[in-house]
């Protein structure tokens, strides 16, 4: 984008993340340290809100978006990793997806709100998801950390 009068204005979006899913597409030994690995990934995660992103190429969203709000979804042993200033973390009370569904749910509830992005390549879960819920692989978001 150069700032040209032709360019759109950044749509509004949230992010929320599937941390478990997320760490597993990496052989980082997250399995070993749960809470640890998930502490890895949250900690980039701050300075993604404000940043303005291409949405994941799924041929509807082409439009540049700006991240407003960042949720991460935190279940099992994670649930103990220490989380940073900036983002949101949501404690799953029993499994992950459940509660990420919910949550991308309720955010994508409205036609004239920011759009709701989720990561995940969970196939069981993005078919959970509302049809306005825009899904990301964890390659999307691995890049924009730098991971």
């Amino acid at each position: 984008m150069d700032g040209s009068a032709e360019d759109p204005a950044p749509a509004p979006a949230h992010v929320v993340v599937d941390v478990a899913n997320v760490m597993g597409s990496r052989p980082d030994g997250w399995w070993k340290d749960r809470a640890g690995a998930a502490e890895r990934l949250l900690s980039g995660m701050p300075e993604l809100v404000g940043r303005v992103v291409t949405a994941p190429d799924d041929g509807a969203h082409d439009r540049p978006m700006r991240i407003q709000r960042v949720v991460a979804v935190l279940e099992g042993r994670a649930k103990a990793a220490a989380t940073p200033v900036g983002i949101e973390v949501v404690l799953a009370p029993a499994d992950g997806d459940s509660t990420i569904a919910q949550v991308a749910n309720e955010l994508a509830g409205t036609d004239s709100g920011p759009a709701a992005i989720v990561v995940t390549a969970d196939r069981g879960l993005r078919a959970r998801l509302a049809p306005a819920v825009i899904v990301a692989g964890q390659g999307w978001l691995n890049a924009l950390l730098g991971r």
